[in-house]
């Protein structure tokens, strides 16, 4: 099989020393930063930005306009829909504290880093915290705000974002939870894929992750 050489629109900027994999479709007016990589079969959308250290998987989705900031990591399979953006600085300033000088955008002790996991779904016009993860197979609902870490299969909405219930690998609600109780114990089985799944101490697993 002959790997495909990425699409690069004539309109996007994509610095020097950027990694781009295989078969990944850049579009219009995205601007990617030197040394970001990005794995093979992705698509950017339209107006995109993508910082200088960021690393992004194999077969990921990111829709237009959406902000990637230093310090993010997005693993094989994600989708991050229109209007999303990223944050890495918990208290950030323009300037130094005599106002006299604008601080630098570089990296710094400053940046913190946040993780998105294999195959989770990032709703549209959400805002994502930084220091935190957000597990596999995790849906963000759109316009949430994610403030804390949300954890494998959570289904998280709300401002800030709080979990409600589990979803399947394939995306469909698996079950809610109580108003009062985020929590769920028992077997769980996708009315539309038939995956299997257990809750067990608040975490659920996977009886029959497909080969």
């Amino acid at each position: 099989m002959i790997a495909l050489a990425p699409r690069i629109h004539p309109t996007a900027l994509v610095e020097d020393g950027v990694e781009i994999g295989a078969g990944t479709s850049v579009w219009d007016n995205v601007h990617i930063r030197r040394g970001a990589r990005i794995g093979s079969e992705c698509i950017v959308g339209e107006k995109s930005y993508v910082a200088g250290d960021v690393v992004i998987g194999d077969r990921v989705k990111i829709n237009a306009f959406v902000y990637i900031c230093a310090g993010v990591t997005i693993e094989d399979g994600v989708m991050v829909s229109a209007g999303t953006v990223f944050t890495n600085d918990r208290f950030p300033r323009a300037t130094t504290v005599d106002l006299r000088q604008l601080r630098s955008s570089d990296v710094d002790e400053h940046t913190l880093l946040t993780r998105v996991c294999a195959g989770a779904t990032i709703g549209a016009n959400c805002t994502i915290g930084n220091d935190i993860s957000i597990g596999r197979f995790a849906m963000i609902g759109m316009g949430s705000l994610v403030t804390k870490p949300v954890g494998d299969f959570v289904l998280a909405i709300g401002q800030p974002a709080r979990p409600v219930g589990y979803v399947c690998r394939c995306g469909e609600p698996l079950c809610r939870f109580d108003r009062d109780d985020f929590t769920f114990r028992g077997r769980l089985e996708c009315r539309t894929c038939g995956l299997p799944y257990e809750v067990s101490h608040t975490e659920l697993l996977e009886l029959r992750p497909p080969a």
